[in-house]
Parts: structure tokens; sequence; C-alpha cells
């Protein structure tokens, strides 16, 4: 105990040392417990208390004894784990394939791989109902079936898989991409057959990878509110689209907030696991040794079969997404697939405003997500404070909080003074700063733990401030992570609809909104034509970003090898 406090009474004398540190570390903890705790206090609170404000679990009990409501949790769960469970099989068959089979086209198979990363999650959703929907290109007009299961289980799960597997094969493919083939050699040295060496060595140095894959898509499956929407069906209630319609169709918070909470545990939980006991088992495999080798992981038959299956994966993904392109120059998708322009005049007569809205606070939340994120991550990694363990785990928290329960946690903590921000151009900016920036954090922390503390040590010895060695030595070695935050967060912004959905206004739409609202009332050309203008904005931002970036960090070295 003595020892404890003689390491905290440390930690305050380090930090009176050094009073700019102390006003941005209070800076940070009141902006994350306003925007990130207090939400998530009343959403809690909202759904304990009866219509005379006193302690109640009325809500729960009526939740609990509809059949109804309680068949939605039971159906999220399970469409969030079987995603969880085939999202990470494709994942490692397609990183398995691309890094231990000599196949050709991997360039090709890696740009196919992260394609649904840059589109809006519901994108998938709504080109499985032109493709296979009552009407649908492939079921009614070329193989004559109208009866095709588009909707409910299996529309859902094919377009959460397809959403999230981006996600499992950016894991896995590093995870497989660092296991040295030397092993492998040696296992065959030892007359290991290769099943041998994959079930023996491949497979369990994968473990913690796969393991961790498949919390985060069951994270995001849970969370993920625009598939649900479009494909799930009265008859396939989900929770997250459940609680949005207790809100904006029953007028119904106290239930609502309720089904937040139910939404809300499972994805702690997972996040809880994914975060303190899967993230900490890790296999070094970095021997020392020359890491190149014959690629001898997989014979021929097995080489070609992978490269089919993989291949049919990428053709799949590609003509989902090719089919938004298509129906956004046809005339009415379905009925009349004449070539015609009218649908893109349509979305600058009618989605102009939404267009400006959304790049407006798209720009002004990108910059600042970003920054904040690269300044948490500085700070948990290279400074010592009290509270360091909670401030991470509050910063990162927001990656395991469905949207859904966001959104309805914003509207109930901004909606009366001193915080009256409903409505407003700053609910919908605070909202994706504090939504996104776990992504600039990890990416952060992960640079920052590669890079040797010893270099900015030096600079100190040397008689520099803080000020000189952020500016001058830590900011130019994590340019990538904050490159990576600044496109994430952007394309978050850009596409994001699930907590945005409760937040717009008459005065502030977004271009989301605008897709899901054609795609409801059946005009599925125009949701297209949107689609392919957010597509385009998002891909010339991130051409833009890269050729600036790519010159700020060769000015940046240039000026650090001159001084």
């Amino acid at each position: 105990m003595e020892i404890a406090n003689k390491e905290f009474s440390n930690k305050i004398k380090k930090m009176l040392k050094n009073p700019s540190l102390i006003i941005l570390l209070i800076l940070i903890f009141i902006s994350l417990f306003i925007f990130i705790i207090f939400p998530l206090y009343k959403v809690f609170m909202i759904s304990f208390t009866n219509s005379e404000n006193k302690f109640s679990l009325d809500v729960y009990k009526e939740a609990l004894a509809n059949d109804y409501m309680r068949q939605g949790f039971k159906n999220s769960i399970f469409i969030a784990t079987l995603t969880a469970v085939i999202g990470t099989f494709i994942g490692f068959l397609y990183a398995y394939t691309i890094n231990r089979a000599n196949i050709p086209f991997k360039k090709f198979f890696r740009t196919i791989a992260i394609i649904p990363m840059v589109f809006p999650p519901f994108i998938g959703a709504m080109a499985i109902i032109m493709l296979f929907g009552f009407n649908g290109l492939l079921t009614a007009k070329i193989f004559g079936i109208r009866t095709f299961p588009v909707y409910g289980l299996w529309g859902l799960m094919i377009a959460q898989v397809i959403t999230f597997f981006p996600v499992a094969f950016i894991t896995l493919d590093g995870v497989i991409s660092t296991i040295s083939p030397t092993l492998e050699d040696a296992a065959f040295n030892l007359k290991a057959s290769r099943w041998q060496v994959f079930t023996k060595i491949i497979l369990p140095l994968s473990v913690p990878g796969i393991a961790s894959t498949m919390l985060v898509l069951f994270i995001e499956s849970l969370a993920d509110f625009g598939n649900p929407l479009i494909l799930a069906g009265s008859r396939f209630p989900i929770l997250s689209v459940q609680a949005y319609l207790q809100i904006t169709g029953m007028f119904d918070l106290k239930t609502g907030a309720a089904l937040a909470v139910w939404l809300l545990l499972p994805s702690l939980i997972a996040f809880v696991i994914q975060k303190y006991w899967i993230g900490k088992k890790k296999y070094i495999t970095v021997t020392g040794k020359p890491n190149t080798s014959q690629l001898k992981s997989v014979n021929k038959f097995a080489k070609w079969l992978l490269f089919t299956l993989v291949l049919i994966i990428s053709l799949f993904i590609l003509l989902i997404y090719v089919t938004i392109f298509w129906g956004a120059f046809t005339k009415l998708w379905g009925m009349n697939n004449e070539f015609t322009l009218e649908n893109f005049k349509y979305v600058f007569d009618v989605g102009k405003e939404a267009i400006k809205d959304t790049l407006t606070i798209a720009l002004t939340s990108t910059p600042i997500s970003a920054v904040l994120g690269m300044i948490i991550a500085f700070l948990i990694v290279r400074k010592t404070f009290p509270g360091k363990k909670t401030l991470e785990f509050v910063s990162l928290l927001n990656f395991a909080v469905p949207g859904t329960v966001v959104g309805i946690g914003y509207i109930l903590a901004f909606n009366s003074k001193p915080l009256l921000l409903t409505g407003t151009f700053a609910i919908l900016v605070l909202n994706f700063i504090f939504r996104y920036i776990p992504v600039g954090i990890q990416s952060g922390i992960s640079l920052l733990n590669q890079i040797d503390p010893a270099i900015e040590e030096a600079a100190y010895t040397l008689g520099a401030d803080d000020k000189t060695v952020f500016s001058k030595i830590t900011l130019p070695l994590i340019v990538p992570a904050f490159f990576s935050a600044l496109v994430y967060s952007f394309v978050r912004a850009m596409t994001a609809i699930s907590a945005a959905i409760f937040l717009v206004s008459a005065d502030w739409n977004l271009m989301t909104v605008q897709i899901l609202s054609q795609t409801d009332s059946g005009r599925l050309s125009e949701a297209c034509a949107f689609s392919v203008v957010l597509i385009m904005l998002i891909l010339s931002f991130v051409f833009i970003l890269k050729i600036f970036l790519k010159n700020k960090i060769s000015l940046v070295n240039n000026n650090y090898a001159s001084e």
C-alpha cells in the first residue's frame, strides 16, 4: 500500500512540474465525460425511471414481457454471432490465400477486399434487394424466381458479412503475414505434412487474431443499423431497429432507452474481452533469421481451389458494388433499365443541401477527431499520470457503443439548457468527433509503441522542450497514423447513419439519411445516384489528402534533415 501511495505521489509531483500537461488532461477528461460518459448515463437513467421520475424497473418488465422485443434481442445476438463466425472464416480464407498461396492477381484481390470500407454500410443491403429482391435482376429477371428470402435472416446475414468482411481481412492479413515462413520450413524438414503445418503452426499462431476479429465483428454487427433497417423486415425484428422505431414512431423514449441498454451490454462485454483478455494474447515469431521462403504451405490442387474460392468471393463483392453504379444510370431499376442522367439531376436538385451539409460536417469533424486521437495516444504512451488507464478505456469506449445507443444518448443529454444542442450543427460534429477517435488513438498507440523512446529522450537531454520534441521528432514519425485517422474519420462521417439519424434536423441533413429515405420510398435508382456521388466525394478526399500528406511528409523530412 505504501509503495502504491509513493508511486502515486511521484506521479503527482512530476505532473506539477508541467502545468500545461495538467490543463490538457483536465480539458480532455471533461470533454470525454460530457460527450461519452454523460450520454450513456442519461440512457441508463431514463430506462430506470417511471413517469414520476422515480427508480423503477417497469420499462424492463414490460419489454421482457413483450415476445416481439425478446425475439429482437435473440435475433440481434444470433445474427451478430453468425456474422462474426462467417465473416472471420472468409477473412481468414482470403488472408491465408494471399499470404501463403502463390496465386495471380493479388493486388486485385486486396483492392476488392477493402472496397466495402469506402461505401456506406447499408449499400450492400440495397444492392442485395436490387439483385435478389421480388423484382431483382438475378432472381426475377434472369431466373424467374420471385420468392427468394431476401428479407430476414439470409439477406441480412449476406449484407452484414459483406459489410464487415474487410475488418476481418485487414486484421488477419496482418496476423498471417507476420508468421515467419521459416517455421513452416522447419516443420517440412521434419517430415510434417501440409495439413500438420497448417493445424500445428499457422492456426495456433493465428488464434489470438481470430478470436479478436470475431469479437470485433460481433460488436460491429450488433451495432449495425442501416442493413437491418432495410433488410430485417417485420418478421425478423432486430433490437437496434426496434429502439429506433420506439423513439421515432411510438415517441417512447423510455422503452427505446431500455432496448438500447439491452443492445449495449453484450457489446461492452465483447469489447472488454477483446481489449483486456484477447488483446494481450500474442505470439512472437520474430526469429532474427531471414523471413523469405518458398511458398510450400499449399499444394497445386489446394492453391487453385483457394484461388477459385477467393475469386468467387471477390466477384460477388464486385457485383454488389457494380450494381449500385449501374442502378444510378437507369430510369427505374427493375422496370425500365434505359440509360439516363436524370437521377443525378435529381440528386443535385433535391439533395443539394444534404451534400453541402454532409461535406461541411465531415470536413469540420475529421481534423479535430484525428488530432485529438493523436494527442490522447501520445499521452497514453509517452506520459505518466494518475488515471491513464481510465483515460484509455473511456476514450476507446465509443468503439463498443452501438450507434443507436449514442444517438439516443445525445438526444437525452443535449436536449435542455445549458447544453441545448439538439438539431444543431454542433451536435452532429461532436458526435462524429467522439464517435471515431478510437481508431486514431489505436493507430497512434500502435505506431508510438514501435518508436524507441530513446530518440525523444536524446532530444530532451540536448535541451529540447515538449513542444520541440513533439513537433520535430514525434509528429513526423506518427504522420502515417494521423493519415489513417483522417481517412477513417472522414469516411465514417460521410457514411454514418446509426447515431446520425437521430440527430439530423430540418436545418442539417445527411446524404446517408437521404439514401435511406429514397430506398424506403422504393426509389432505388435515385438512392444509387446519391450513393455514387457520396463515393466519388470520399475517393476525391482520400486522393487529395494522400497527395497533400505526401508533400507534407517530404517537407517535414527535408526540414528535419537540414536541421
